[in-house]
């Protein structure tokens, strides 16, 4: 079971990063041209919302069945190996703070009128996938 969470949740970010950019130019665009929120804006910054919430659901699946999430804090000496505090701290912790702000960013849009709604959009937004981008275990991942 671990294995196919562990590559579900692998493919999955793929699409989340992709989606998460997808709405971040797609809100700069919408900002700098000084255009309406339409409901196409609102589709694409949904669906970034609804992946990473998949996204992290799956993470907390893969952390908490696997011998390197939740588990690995038995280890003694864990925090001094770079890839282990990766794995097992800074890559879930970052990336739980990014959607959290990507939440943010989609309750902060809602409440806004005309192009604040892309601004609130790529600010939020954007700062969640510069985290997400920050955390990703690079070296797993290609």
């Amino acid at each position: 079971m671990y294995n196919i969470l562990q590559l579900l949740h692998s493919w999955w970010a793929y699409l989340v990063v992709l989606v998460l950019l997808l709405a971040v130019i797609n809100a700069l665009m919408g900002y700098t041209s000084k255009r309406h929120f339409q409901s196409k804006d609102l589709r694409i910054s949904l669906f970034a919302l609804i992946f990473s919430h998949i996204q992290l659901l799956l993470g907390l699946a893969v952390y908490f069945v696997s011998e390197i999430g939740f588990k690995a804090f038995a280890i003694e000496g864990a925090m001094k190996n770079s890839e282990l505090r990766l794995t097992m701290l800074e890559h879930p912790l970052i990336n739980i703070l990014a959607i959290a702000f990507i939440t943010i960013g989609w309750s902060k849009h809602k409440k806004a009128e005309g192009t604040l709604k892309f601004r609130k959009i790529l600010f939020f937004y954007g700062i969640g996938l510069l985290l997400i981008l920050s955390r990703i275990p690079w070296s797993t991942w290609f």
